[in-house]
């Protein structure tokens, strides 16, 4: 397994990573910092630390995995998969903590997880959970699930006579139970800008958790399902959360074997599609919207261009990039739940320059739940109405003003 850490050869502990790290600006501690898990990965590599080595545990742990630290280094450090190894061996040596193991263990199974999830819908739909939502640890989660959904009209798009070609749609777990509205939006959007859209007719968690985490063999076990379960005969597999994304791209890696090389190379964020076909400009909306860049979209998959396209389709909006909007806002998968007075701690710089910029924004918008999740509800917990929606959810409210769905859903 010590092959992953071959991505960490490059580093000569510059420091150019500091900046870039969250929990570094956090605590100040070098041993938070990539520079210093990097030492710290290097002395469980070369048997110095063992995985049962608390401190080691501890600041590996800490790690959000958001990858900001790739694209400043100036060696071209792997970081990502350095950290991967590392907590892969602390797994199988020493195991997952409790917590850890309760919640992979929920999302590596649908019959868990899906009425879970249904349960957490219904929930939401009494508006209890915005109603409590605050700054404590259960306002918080009544905070994330009320921002899972904004208010938004259904519909369906006219069909184009050229098309670009045939995708299918990647559902997930949380964002099939959670976020459905995105996937009307995501196949309306694409329908529009020339794309025929197939559906996945059971939704599989893409293993994203069960790899950040250490448990390789379960990331695997769902790899493979999908790679199996998943239509070939389409041109794009199209994903709408930036986790799932870059996870669904690394299958090759992961897996191996050249049908997950094919599955990965179709894979695709739901921008780039929308990119690539122009998109097609839509009605004015008259708004201000920050847009923040999901982690595991800027930093992993490297997708960042094709947002500001795909929100640059809509006239007269405004797209503010605020400080620090590269930056993580502490979700990162199941880590809020793991870690969660790090996960606030790294949310209130990001809250802060939100609710302190000038013009104020009418709305924040990125593409990924959990970050939808956490940014909404740190944004509830701070008293604001700011609302949070995904970028195609814009593109879509747009179409619609401007007829290019042919009609509207029962």
């Amino acid at each position: 397994m010590s092959e992953g850490f071959h991505g960490l050869d490059p580093c000569v502990h510059c420091g150019f990573c500091l900046p870039a790290c969250p929990t570094y600006l956090a605590t100040g501690d070098e041993s938070d910092s990539p520079r210093g898990r990097i030492v710290l990965m290097r002395a469980l590599e070369r048997h110095e630390l063992t995985a049962a080595d608390p401190a080691l545990r501890e600041h590996l742990d800490a790690c959000l995995g958001c990858r900001g630290c790739e694209p400043v280094c100036p060696s071209g450090v792997e970081y990502g998969r350095g950290l991967e190894t590392a907590r892969n061996i602390i797994a199988d040596q020493v195991g997952l903590g409790a917590r850890a193991r309760m919640v992979l263990a929920v999302f590596r199974r649908r019959w868990l997880w899906y009425p879970l999830f249904t349960a957490a819908r219904w929930l939401r739909a009494t508006g209890l959970p915005r109603r409590i939502a605050g700054a404590s640890s259960t306002g918080f989660s009544m905070g994330m699930l009320a921002a899972t959904r904004t208010d938004s009209e259904p519909g369906s798009a006219a069909t184009r006579e050229k098309t670009r070609g045939t995708v299918l749609l990647f559902r997930g777990c949380v964002m099939d139970r959670l976020f459905d509205h995105v996937h009307e939006a995501t196949v309306r959007t694409l329908v529009v800008n020339g794309y025929r859209v197939l559906e996945e007719s059971l939704p599989h968690c893409c293993g994203a958790l069960h790899a950040h985490a250490g448990d390789k063999r379960s990331a695997m076990a769902l790899a493979r399902s999908n790679v199996r379960d998943l239509t070939d005969s389409v041109d794009f597999i199209v994903v709408n959360s930036a986790g799932c994304g870059a996870m669904l791209k690394e299958y090759g890696h992961l897996l191996g074997d050249d049908d997950a090389r094919a599955f990965s190379s179709r894979v695709r964020d739901v921008t780039e599609l929308l990119a690539a076909a122009g998109p097609r400009p839509g009605a004015p909306l008259d708004i201000a919207v920050a847009y923040d860049a999901p982690c595991h979209l800027q930093h992993a998959q490297r997708v960042h261009g094709e947002v500001l396209a795909t929100l640059g389709a809509i006239p007269q909006m405004r797209v503010l990039l605020l400080a620090d909007s590269d930056k993580c806002c502490g979700s990162a998968g199941i880590y809020s739940m793991l870690q969660p007075a790090m996960s606030r701690a790294v949310l209130v710089g990001k809250i802060d320059t939100i609710t302190q910029a000038l013009p104020r924004p009418d709305l924040v918008t990125t593409g990924n739940p959990g970050c939808l999740m956490q940014i909404g509800a740190g944004l509830l917990a701070a008293g604001s109405d700011i609302p949070v929606a995904h970028p195609v959810e814009l593109l879509d409210h747009s179409y619609r003003l401007a007829g290019l769905y042919a009609s509207r859903d029962p």
